[in-house]
């Protein structure tokens, strides 16, 4: 088949398909999860995940009942194969009836081709499942709580969000443990009066997997994860005791040990899960991108801001606000199309608390640049 162009569509053409051409600003949102819907009372706790092919999955935690954060609860999935612009119909993933299944947290290990999903029984069990079809189907769960956590932790909790395989081949999970005085038993009240961020990890394609290190206690707890261009590990956390802004540490052997949690008062919060997740990477682009997505008020979870660090996550010096409202946790991936997906808890699709549905913003770089940055 041949084609014919006149000058105005060639140069058209040529322009588009030039290095550095800078497309126009999109974004667009769709409800993603709503609540009332499937017959769950809400939605809460996103996770999103690109695998290699292209498939976006966007993972849910579906709340029965009351929806707290010990009522009856799967674990649901919704596929995507058009850079998150459709959706497949929700999938169940895990249901142990009155069970509580919960902080969905998956990986992708792409010397196998094969998908991990850890998440957790009742906040104290840690389980993994496999797929290797891009999520269509899942393997029977396998339960890691004795290698991946301590016996005198009462909680603990995979993610939220997503692992990342690191340039060594080692798939690593973030997570969250506590070590609250009293008894192991809902409703406590001393239920997350102490906690701290560590990770686990496995170097053998998931066939075994350990817990990593485990950082300051009761400075931080959930967190995600970013592998810097020079091989060390860069980890957002959400803050404790008061602080009002962002915590970070950092790894140079792999998550084995970890620096000083400290904190990023450029990056205010007001305690809450955030999305991170790296848009870039200067050995295969032009620029170091990460984006991380998180409330930036210090009082109440509103303003969803999206950021971007140049610097490996040392500044944060783009920024720009996905939604006003009400708004909490995140995710974030990066479609093979380079468009930014966020899916976060929000206020909207009829239900006024953030702690219902999840609503899809799909945005490309250069709606979060304003123009001055394009892949």
């Amino acid at each position: 088949m041949s084609h014919s162009y006149g000058f105005c569509g060639l140069m058209s053409l040529l322009l588009c398909t030039a290095p550095g051409w800078a497309g126009p600003p999109i974004f667009e949102e769709q409800n993603l999860y709503v609540a009332g819907e499937y017959g769950y009372t809400r939605f809460r706790i996103p996770s999103l995940i690109t695998t290699p092919q292209g498939t976006v999955l966007a993972f849910a935690e579906a709340r029965k009942g009351e929806g707290h954060d010990w009522s009856e609860i799967d674990l649901v999935l919704r596929r995507s194969d058009d850079h998150g612009k459709t959706w497949q119909p929700l999938q169940m993933i895990c249901d142990e009836g009155a069970s509580t299944m919960n902080q969905p947290c998956p990986v992708f290990d792409r010397e196998t081709g094969v998908l991990w999903f850890a998440y957790c029984k009742n906040n104290r069990r840690v389980f993994v499942k496999k797929s290797t079809d891009e999520g269509a189907h899942w393997s029977s769960a396998v339960e890691i709580t004795e290698h991946v956590t301590a016996p005198e932790w009462k909680y603990c909790g995979s993610g939220p969000g997503h692992g990342i395989q690191l340039r060594s081949g080692r798939l690593m999970i973030p997570c969250w443990g506590d070590t609250s005085p009293g008894p192991a038993e809902w409703p406590s009240k001393t239920w997350g009066a102490v906690q701290f961020s560590y990770v686990f990890f496995s170097d053998d394609h998931g066939a075994t997997w350990k817990m990593g290190g485990v950082l300051d206690n009761d400075m931080s707890d959930e967190c995600e994860l970013v592998e810097a261009t020079d091989g060390s590990l860069y980890m957002n956390m959400r803050s404790r005791q008061q602080k009002n802004c962002r915590a970070y540490a950092r790894s140079s052997d792999g998550g084995e040990t970890w620096s000083k949690v400290e904190f990023d008062t450029t990056l205010p919060e007001p305690s809450c899960q955030a999305g991170m997740s790296r848009y870039s990477n200067s050995s295969d682009s032009s620029k170091s991108r990460i984006l991380l997505a998180h409330p930036s008020s210090t009082s109440d979870r509103v303003m969803l801001t999206l950021r971007l660090s140049y610097d490996e996550g040392h500044t944060w010096p783009v920024s720009r606000v996905v939604h006003q409202g009400t708004a909490a946790y995140s995710d974030l991936t990066v479609a093979a199309d380079k468009s930014i997906l966020c899916l976060y808890e929000s206020d909207q699709g009829g239900v006024q608390s953030a702690n219902n549905t999840l609503t899809l913003a799909r945005m490309n770089l250069e709606w979060l640049s304003q123009g001055k940055d394009s892949p």
